[in-house]
């Protein structure tokens, strides 16, 4: 059964950093590419970093220069490195697996883990 749990959400002041982990299981880490969403109260699910089986990489233009995704496919883990954080970074992020290339989102997904960018 393939599991994906997130990690390291907190609440942090405006211009700190947070890493996100998302450990995997049942060899999802195999499996295309994975990505990072982020969800807002009231706003729709976006994508945030994508990162293909190969090491390449996607960033929303909002994370460009703040935010770096990383994975490690031996221990089936995935990160997210956020620098930088600002409050409308705040929202709830989930961890993605099983998709391909850029525009076919997986259909595996974490539990989420908040992020609260606030002073």
């Amino acid at each position: 059964q393939v599991q994906l749990v997130e990690s390291g959400g907190d609440l942090v002041q405006p211009g700190g950093s947070l890493r996100l982990s998302c450990v995997g299981s049942g060899r999802i880490f195999s499996i295309g590419t994975m990505g990072w969403y982020r969800q807002a109260p009231g706003k729709q699910r976006e994508v945030v970093a994508l990162i293909s089986s190969g090491g390449s990489t996607n960033y929303a233009d909002s994370v460009k220069g703040r935010f770096t995704i990383s994975r490690d496919n031996a221990k089936e883990v995935m990160y997210l490195q956020m620098n930088s954080l600002k409050p409308e970074d705040t929202a709830v992020y989930y961890c993605n697996a099983g998709g391909s290339g850029w525009s076919v989102i997986g259909r595996f997904w974490g539990q989420g883990t908040q992020v609260t960018v606030s002073s």
